[in-house]
Parts: C-alpha cells; sequence; structure tokens
C-alpha cells in the first residue's frame, strides 16, 4: 500500500495557490448547482470505478444480447448513462490519466503504457479533491496504473499489492475483482469524513480467465465471463455502501477505460486501431441530485474532471479540457466539439505510422497514410469508409487545429512547471526522438496500420500458439514477423520471454542483441536487454546497456534494481545502494529491492560478523514479504537469516512458505531437509532429501550425490 508522503504534498502547494488566485480574481465562477436535499455538499462522497478493456454491449443496460449485469443495471436504472462515451485512447495508462488530469496526451504527453510518467506538477482528480478536504484512496488492479507512472499523486493510499511477477509468461502482474474491492472496502471501514475512492478493476483483459462458475457458465465466451464474474463482485462494494446508507450521499461514475475488438476490423484485443470496439466506452453517472434517464451525445473521458466538479458545486481548475456533463444531465445542450482520439502503440511499438483523429456532429476522421471517414450516426460499426466522398483536407486543418489547441502548454502553465524543451516536448506530442528507434519523419501506405495488420496478426497468433503449449509454431511465427520488419520491437520481446521461460537464456540474449541493433533507442529493447545481460552475469555490458536504457527514461525503479545487483555483483557495494535508493524512491513498495538489500546486508554479515548487518538484512526480508507476501526469494533469504541465527523452527516455517512458492527451487528442498534432520523430524527430511535429488539429479556431482544419499539411510533408520 502506497502511502502519499507529504514532502510531495508540500512540493505541490503552489498548485493550491494558483487555484485559489484564479477564483479570487474572478477567473472562475463556481457552478450554482444545488444538490439534491438528500446529502449536503460538504458530505458528498466520490466513487470513480473504472473496468479494464470493457465493451458496453457486454453490460446489459447498454446490451442484452450477451449477458446479464444486474448490479451495474441496478445503478444505471437510478443515474444518468450516455450511449454515446468515448475515450480518447485505446490503451490503459493514457486513457486513466486522461480521466484524472481532465486532458488529453496532447498536454499531458503519456501516450502509451509503461514508457511515459505523469509530471508531478500537472493536477489530478485526487490532488485537487483532497485540497476540499477529501480522504483519497486508489486500489489498482494491475500493472500499467502502477505508482511509478505518477497516477498515485493526490492519493492518501495507493494500494497496488498485485503481485511482483505475471502469473504467466505473456501478461501483466494482476490481482482479480474480488481481491481489489475486498481492500477497498477495508479502507472505507475506516472513513470518517467525505472520501474519494478510485477502484480499477482488470479482469476483462485478455486473457480471459474468470473463476467458477462463471468459466463454466460462459466456457464458449469467456470475455463475457469476466464481465459477469466483475459484475458479481461489484455488487459487493454496491451493497456495502447501501448497507451502510452511503448510497445516497456517494457520488458514483462507473466507465471503462478502453474496449475490446474480440476479431473486429481484424484486431483481436485493444491499442491497435482506433474503432470504435476500443474507443467506445460505458459511463453510468449516478448520486445525491441526479435523476434518472440517457443521453445520446458524444461525451468522452476529459468529460469527467468538471462534470464532478460541477455535480459537486466546486470550482474547475482552468487546464480542463473536457466539458461538464452536468447540462446534457438536465436535458441541455453542450456547445459544438470535436473529441480528438489517438492509437501510438503501433508507432512506439511496431514501428507504423502514428493514428490521430476526431468525431464531431456523430463523424469520425482518421488521419492515417490511408485516413478513413464515418458517419457514426448511420454506421456505428464503422463498415463504410466515406473518405472519398468528403474534402479531406478540410479535415486535415480541422484536425491539425485542433492538436495545436489541445497541444498549447500555456493552457496549463499555472498547474505545470516546464520549461522550454519539455514544452516542445508536449507541442510534438510527446518524448518522440527518445522513445521511438527509426522515427520517421513522412510515413507512407507502407506503414499504415491496416497495412500492417498481417504482421500485428500474426504477432498476436503467436502469442496464442504459445498460451496453447505450441511453443515451437510460436517461435516459428515470431522469427517470420522480425524477418519482415526488423524495428517491430513487440516481436524481439515476446521472442525473448519465450526463450526465457524455456530455459535457453543464450537464446533471449541474441534475440535481444538483435533487437538491440536494430531499435537502439527502443526504451523496452534496452531495458530488456540491459536486464538479461545482469541476470547471466555479464555485469560491465549489462551496466553499459542499462545506462544507455536510463538516458531515455529515468523513472523505471526496474533499472535501478538492476543496476544495485550488477554493481554489488561487482564488489562495488557504495554504488550499489544508491542504485537500489534510487528504485525505491520511485517505487517504495517494490519488494524484489527489499530482498535485493536483505541479500547485500547477509553478504555483508558474512564478511564482517556485525550483528547490524545481520539485523539490518532480516528487516529488507521482512519489509519484502510485507510488500509482496509472494516473493519466495524474500523468504528464502529470511530462512538463511534464521539458520545463522540458530533460529531453526524459524528457518524451516519461512522456507516451507518458500517451496510451497516455488516448489522447483532445489536449494530449499537441501535446506528444509538439513534443517529437519537437524530437528529430529526425520520423515520431513526423507521428503525433502529425495526431492532434492529430483531437482537435482542432472546437476550434482557423484561425490554430492553420496552425501545426499548417507543423509537419506539416516533418515530411515528408527
Amino acid at each position: 500500500m502506497h502511502q502519499g508522503a507529504e514532502s510531495r504534498h508540500r512540493k505541490r502547494l503552489g498548485k493550491s495557490i494558483l487555484s485559489s488566485l484564479f477564483i479570487l480574481l474572478g477567473i472562475i465562477i463556481a457552478p450554482s448547482l444545488i444538490l439534491g436535499s438528500e446529502a449536503k455538499q460538504e458530505e458528498v462522497n466520490v466513487l470513480l470505478v473504472s473496468i479494464d478493456t470493457i465493451r458496453p454491449d457486454r453490460i446489459s443496460c447498454y446490451s442484452t444480447k450477451y449477458l446479464k449485469t444486474p448490479h451495474i443495471d441496478a445503478l444505471a436504472a437510478k443515474g444518468m448513462v450516455f450511449d454515446r462515451a468515448f475515450a480518447h485512447t485505446p490503451i490503459t495508462l493514457p486513457s486513466h490519466v486522461n480521466i484524472l488530469l481532465g486532458i488529453t496526451p496532447l498536454s499531458h504527453g503519456v501516450h502509451d503504457n509503461s514508457k511515459f510518467k505523469v509530471k508531478e506538477d500537472f493536477l489530478t482528480l485526487a490532488e485537487y479533491l483532497k485540497e476540499k478536504g477529501y480522504s483519497t484512496g486508489a486500489f489498482i488492479g494491475a500493472f500499467p496504473l502502477d505508482s511509478r507512472f505518477g497516477l498515485s499523486q493526490g492519493f492518501d493510499v495507493y494500494d497496488e499489492s498485485y503481485p511482483s511477477r505475471s502469473p504467466t509468461v505473456l501478461s501483466y502482474p494482476e490481482r482479480d475483482a474480488g481481491q481489489v474491492i475486498q481492500a477497498a472496502l477495508g479502507w472505507l471501514e475506516k472513513q470518517n469524513s467525505k472520501w474519494f475512492l478510485f477502484v480499477h478493476i482488470w479482469d476483462p483483459h485478455a486473457p480471459y480467465s474468470p473463476p467458477q462458475p462463471f468459466n463454466e457458465k460462459f466456457k464458449d465466451d469467456l470475455y463475457s465471463g469476466e464481465v459477469a464474474y466483475v459484475d458479481s463482485e461489484l455488487g459487493k462494494l454496491f451493497d456495502y455502501l447501501e448497507n451502510k446508507e452511503l448510497m445516497k450521499k456517494t457520488l458514483i461514475v462507473f466507465t471503462g477505460d478502453h474496449g475490446e475488438s474480440l476479431g473486429e476490423h481484424g484486431e483481436l484485443t485493444h491499442s491497435y486501431f482506433a474503432y470504435n470496439s476500443t474507443l467506445w466506452v460505458p459511463l453510468i453517472i449516478e448520486g445525491p441530485g441526479i435523476e434518472s434517464g440517457r443521453v445520446d451525445e458524444d461525451v468522452c473521458h476529459t468529460d469527467i474532471f468538471p462534470t464532478i466538479c460541477d455535480i459537486l458545486a466546486v470550482e474547475k481548475p482552468p487546464i480542463l479540457q473536457g466539458a461538464s456533463l452536468l447540462p446534457l444531465m438536465k436535458g441541455k445542450k453542450i456547445g459544438k466539439r470535436a473529441i480528438y482520439f489517438e492509437s501510438l502503440d503501433a508507432f512506439y511499438n511496431l514501428g507504423g505510422a502514428p493514428l490521430r483523429g476526431f468525431i464531431e456532429d456523430k463523424k469520425k476522421f482518421f488521419d492515417s497514410p490511408l485516413p478513413e471517414f464515418y458517419d457514426l450516426e448511420n454506421d456505428f460499426n464503422e463498415e463504410k469508409n466515406f473518405v472519398q466522398k468528403v474534402k479531406l483536407e478540410r479535415y486535415k486543418k480541422r484536425l491539425k487545429d485542433l492538436m495545436e489547441e489541445l497541444s498549447s502548454a500555456q493552457k496549463g502553465e499555472s498547474f505545470q512547471k516546464v520549461d522550454r524543451e519539455t514544452q516542445e516536448k508536449l507541442r510534438s506530442l510527446g518524448y518522440i526522438s527518445s522513445l521511438v528507434s527509426n522515427f520517421k519523419e513522412n510515413y507512407g501506405v507502407e506503414d499504415d496500420l491496416k497495412t500492417l495488420l498481417p504482421l500485428q496478426q500474426k504477432l498476436n497468433r503467436a502469442i496464442t500458439e504459445y498460451d496453447e503449449g505450441k511453443g515451437d509454431e510460436s517461435i516459428r511465427l515470431l522469427k517470420e514477423v522480425i524477418e519482415k520488419k526488423k524495428d517491430l520491437a513487440s516481436a524481439y520481446l515476446v521472442l525473448r520471454r519465450i526463450y526465457k521461460a524455456q530455459g535457453q537464456l543464450e537464446k533471449a540474449l541474441t534475440t535481444l542483441e538483435e533487437g538491440y541493433e536494430n531499435n537502439p533507442k527502443n526504451y523496452d529493447i534496452v531495458s530488456a536487454y540491459g536486464i538479461l545481460l545482469v541476470e547471466k552475469g555479464e555485469f560491465d555490458k549489462g551496466i553499459e546497456v542499462l545506462q544507455n536504457g536510463l538516458a531515455l527514461i529515468d523513472f523505471d525503479p526496474e533499472l535501478f534494481n538492476y543496476l544495485g545487483f550488477a554493481y554489488w555483483k561487482k564488489g562495488e557495494e557504495q554504488k550499489a545502494l544508491e542504485n537500489y535508493r534510487k528504485a525505491l524512491e520511485l517505487d517504495d513498495r517494490l519488494a524484489i529491492v527489499y530482498s535485493n538489500l536483505g541479500a547485500l546486508y547477509f553478504s555483508n554479515f558474512v564478511r564482517t560478523e556485525k550483528r547490524q548487518d545481520h539485523a539490518q538484512s532480516m528487516d529488507y526480508f521482512k519489509k519484502a514479504i510485507e510488500c509482496d507476501p509472494q516473493l519466495a526469494l524474500a523468504y528464502k533469504g529470511l530462512g538463511v537469516c534464521y539458520k545463522v541465527a540458530g533460529r531453526v523452527d524459524a528457518a524451516v516455517s519461512v522456507w516451507e512458505k518458500a517451496s510451497e512458492l516455488s516448489p522447483e527451487d532445489d536449494f530449499l528442498a537441501l535446506s528444509l531437509g538439513k534443517a529437519y534432520l537437524e530437528i529430529g523430524n526425520k520423515t520431513q527430511a526423507l521428503k525433502y532429501f529425495e526431492r532434492y535429488l529430483s531437482l537435482a539429479e542432472h546437476s550434482i556431482s557423484p561425490q554430492e550425490r553420496q552425501k545426499i544419499e548417507a543423509y537419506i539411510q539416516k533418515c530411515k533408520q528408527k
């Protein structure tokens, strides 16, 4: 659980002062909304629920074709349902930044997962409500919203207690909806004043694997099964609010970050194209003074922040780029406007052309080497491209003007402290030169995402083949993709992960070496290559490559962690400590760093026999376990500390946990065998010695085998 640091709030105090200054000067006029009589303004809580990868047509208040979602439907029946809400980006991190900052990527500069970080000088919804006296808590479902990417700003608690490692080779670390909601309810129980709660649920994201009974009930449509499971868990959250009589004084905003293509337009999942299958999202707003109804106007994610402000009757920060939806909720109109969208994941990771566009007057324009134009009033599924029948230059100019308007750093200068270089980066739509390995001044038809679709489909098919146990076929497909397009970074990264999972580290390293040669400025390639070099023991080369990675992105704690490990192995302890500390400055819940620090101090203890080093080592291993109770390495190290201190029973206890988490670890099997034999439990000792022989039979010497067999004979003696 990430606790918001007071020092960071003090650093951003200027935001509050500037906001107050605008108010005093009369630049902002607070809305005259009077909340319903059921709740006074100062008592209204705010609940923001975001379901990752959710299609509105899988929610039965939007469509009854696939399943029933009774708990979400009950919310919709009491509130306002927006039938045409759109994301600005079909990918997790940028979409949530759009929601929580109320501005588009053209202003905040976050265009993709993992490569970008929200600058501290931007004002978040959590910070703004905290200034208004709210307690703030966030409960996160998966790694793309990790605090290292900057969205924890303003939250008293930012709970990201998912595992340190992914459950499968090609997926993100995540926790399920039930775990997220249980943690959120625990936080709510402790609140005794108004609160803002952000709940992020990851489950509908691929791979689709709902728990029982949903996996059986929806065995032919596991995606819908994920949604049904999420609805059932949301019912627990809504029931809690109802039972505690909080529902009548809580403003609830329910939405999704983006949709899922499920094969439409040739896209299996999301983040590639920007059709409505991935840009259309649910939006339901329910709370005090809000009457039930439906709105058919085009709305978007950046509208959420100003709408919350208006409903709470607080002034809106001037940087916001969305429009308050309150007039629409009262049956009125809002001014004509264009909704900007972009999809740049393929631009950053596949070497494709950038894809941008806008929605206006129920028309949708895509700007790319092969542009597209759709009449959403009559063709919401975008099946008929009318681009040949419109004046293309008119729409290109409209998009150019819109982008210039939204990119203007001047709009947010009161809430951003940016230098000239950063402003230029914002105006040029992000940090392109440092992140894209083969950025072009001009893109042609060959770079259009529709042209590259067969390669993207082959990449996705390779992932599917691997998930289905067809590793050789997956590797063959990935090699074909790389041969066809050398700057397709994702193909190298997926191939590396498969080789690594198979234990073929040399092939994984060769793959990344080739990727590094062809994509020297792609951060994902550079960082993965540097990390694998360190894991292989090539510390000098690893340090060199990781330093190159830091020149591209300096906010990834993983790089500092691996630099720390490499320096430690080289005997440069001070540099190791410096890098470990930098990692923890960026993410003070990164369990692996605490575990590595535990190992460093234990090695010091072995050398110096200083008690304080032993105590420090134990403290770090315990901290690692606190941050991630599933990190076997930390239990393993803590057990060694206990054993050296003569606390054999304690060592056995934590090693048992480690062995449960990592049953293939032969060190643990041998250590447990010896420890159980030492305390006289021959039955357990025999079990672990036999397990050790099974695990290590191809790697131990004849002499070692004789020792273990002698232990086994001793265990069998009565």
